[in-house]
């Protein structure tokens, strides 16, 4: 089927995302083929992540639908939303049912590990949180003590979130996640994420919490 609309969303050394409408419907493709060669092993490898999720994620209201996934290209259901730090501020319902959301994923073995991006939470256009960008997403069907500790920590990058929002309908179990990293947690930001900032910003020039700064300065 030919593609009548394409448009360029994001190019990295990971490759291509688009946006392309076919006869009135719209997918997001994701292309490795595009990626440097020196990258384009690592891109593949997230490709597949990203495939597996959605996969096991099949009929998940608020996840994306996998349409194709082969060695250089993943096409997935278009959603029609907006990323939340774009959106009307997000309200303390939106939060309830992405929590739920959340409780779904994990239920399916599947942890996303990318929820501290506010452009991954969409408010869709019936004001429904849905999650995209599941690159880094683990399907684990055997599950164990680092799939809790992982869905713990996608958990509390949720919280964040509404922290940011509306702190004030935090209620006082959230409050103490959100009190208590984990070690892992705690280990990574006072020493891992030096590395890796240093590696994402400036050897690969792309932002780990891209959208934060949109929506701050459109505060003031």
């Amino acid at each position: 089927m030919p593609e009548t609309d394409n448009k360029l969303l994001k190019k990295d050394l990971f490759g291509r995302v688009s946006l392309v409408r076919l006869d009135g419907s719209a997918r997001i493709v994701r292309d490795t083929s595009a990626a440097p060669l020196v990258t384009r092993w690592i891109a593949r490898r997230l490709l597949a992540r990203e495939g597996r999720a959605l996969a096991a994620a099949e009929g998940m209201e608020g996840v994306p639908e996998l349409l194709h996934c082969g060695r250089d290209r993943l096409e997935r259901r278009f959603i029609d939303g907006k990323p939340m730090h774009l959106a009307d501020s997000p309200s303390a319902d939106y939060f309830r049912k992405a929590q739920r959301l959340l409780r779904v994923l994990h239920k399916n073995n599947i942890v996303h590990n990318d929820l501290a991006k506010e452009p991954n939470l969409l408010v869709t256009a019936e004001g429904q949180p849905a999650f995209i960008d599941f690159q880094l997403a683990w399907f684990a069907p055997q599950r164990g003590r680092l799939f809790r500790l992982l869905g713990r920590e996608d958990l509390r990058h949720l919280l964040k979130h509404k922290r940011t929002y509306c702190a004030g309908e935090l209620t006082k179990r959230e409050l103490h996640i959100l009190a208590n990293p984990s070690v892992a947690s705690r280990l990574w930001m006072s020493t891992g994420k030096r590395a890796y900032l240093f590696i994402t910003r400036r050897l690969l020039g792309w932002a780990d919490r891209e959208g934060a700064g949109d929506r701050q300065s459109s505060r003031h």
